[in-house]
């Protein structure tokens, strides 16, 4: 990997305060490093045509690199047209995507995060409208496309009825997957995420809601994990193996009769023997009936049971907004990493916030430097760019 001098004119400059929090302590998997225990959720934005990443990503996504996250995890690309949620969607199923994610990817590093991207396909809540235009069903006049899933089940009365996957179409995910791995590495990315979370495809095989198979992808466990499982290897098979892998799941659909908690145990157990290094544990998005709890770090103790007893590195959501909460997670072993989504959405600079909070060792862009808590007593910290 490049250094961030390298790859950027201008360094970053150290703000030196004196407390530790595990928050800011590094980490590492496989040859990555990351500066700390802080990602950027992915977080669809619904702002392509045709799959292609544009300016507002580069801002978007940089600006969370530059606020200081050790982590950025782009959006969830999809493998296929067809995977994608909306026509909105990002992309990864053709070779013309990757110019301009490398793009992001290298500024993203200038800033010394480290880059993934979600690697998605979204079954059967596809072919709808982009959300701030209603989120309706697009027909066929409007581009839409005939969606798919294990079965004929729709998501709700407002989307498709998907298309049952044969086995041609189900070997035809898979090599989605694995060529959309070859694109992530053409364009730079340290790590991919499989999308197996919120009632798209991966997850939609997992639970029994949405699979009434009776072939060898339904029925018990062993079978509806089956589609995962092929999808990681094949993922795994091209990814190099400095590099880490992660899975984000749905640890429970929160309705009775579905995925639940005891089987992401298992499943975790498994992904661990099959190169995976961290699963990202969200929950629910199979139905819309689910009763979820929400609240303030709801799914952490999903992430704490499977980090305990599967024995892998995991990536805790949900409602983390506070800098002492999110400390927390870390220091008393709910997860080792802390993903947040909306409240970087609020505040790009969360990160750099939370370190002055917890008085911990930071870095600011040189730029912004005459901002930075402390600015007027660390001086020494910046350095001219000749002097990096």
């Amino acid at each position: 990997m490049d250094s961030p001098c390298a790859l950027h004119p201008f360094p970053l400059a150290i703000i030196h305060l004196d407390m530790t929090s595990q928050l800011f302590s590094p980490f590492e998997l496989r040859s990555v490093k990351f500066a700390n225990r802080i990602g950027v959720s992915p977080m669809c934005q619904y702002s392509c045509e045709d799959g292609f990443a544009t300016d507002w990503h580069l801002v978007h996504l940089g600006s969370r690199a530059q606020g200081g996250a050790g982590l950025v995890i782009v959006e969830a690309a999809a493998v296929v047209a067809e995977g994608r949620i909306s026509s909105g969607d990002l992309g990864i199923w053709k070779d013309e995507h990757i110019p301009a994610l490398e793009r992001i990817v290298r500024f993203m590093h200038s800033q010394g995060a480290r880059a993934a991207i979600q690697l998605a396909h979204a079954g059967r809540k596809g072919s709808m409208s982009v959300p701030f235009a209603g989120e309706r069903l697009l027909g066929p006049a409007e581009g839409g496309w005939q969606p798919v899933g294990p079965s004929a089940l729709a998501f709700s009365a407002d989307y498709a009825v998907p298309q049952a996957l044969d086995q041609a179409g189900i070997d035809g995910v898979v090599e989605a997957f694995r060529q959309a791995a070859q694109r992530a590495l053409k364009a730079g990315f340290d790590l991919v995420e499989i999308h197996a979370a919120h009632g798209y495809l991966l997850h939609e095989f997992l639970s029994p809601l949405a699979n009434q198979r009776t072939d060898a992808y339904g029925g018990h466990f062993q079978n509806r994990i089956r589609l995962l499982m092929e999808v990681v290897d094949a993922v795994r098979a091209e990814w190099p193996a400095h590099l880490p892998l992660f899975v984000r799941i749905s640890a429970t659909d929160w309705a009775e009769g579905g995925w639940d908690v005891d089987e992401s145990v298992k499943l975790a157990r498994l992904l661990k023997e099959h190169g995976v290094d961290l699963v990202d544990v969200s929950t629910g998005g199979q139905v819309p009936s689910a009763k979820i709890p929400v609240g303030p770090g709801f799914q952490v103790e999903f992430a704490a049971r499977i980090r305990r007893e599967a024995g892998i590195a995991t990536a805790a959501v949900g409602l983390i907004t506070d800098p002492a909460q999110a400390n927390a997670v870390i220091d008393e072993g709910g997860a080792d990493l802390v993903l947040l989504g909306r409240e970087l959405l609020r505040d790009p600079y969360w990160p750099v916030h939370a370190a002055a909070a917890l008085g911990e060792t930071t870095s600011w862009p040189v730029q912004y430097l005459r901002a930075a808590p402390h600015h007027s007593t660390q001086r020494a910290a910046i350095l001219r760019p000749e002097e990096a």
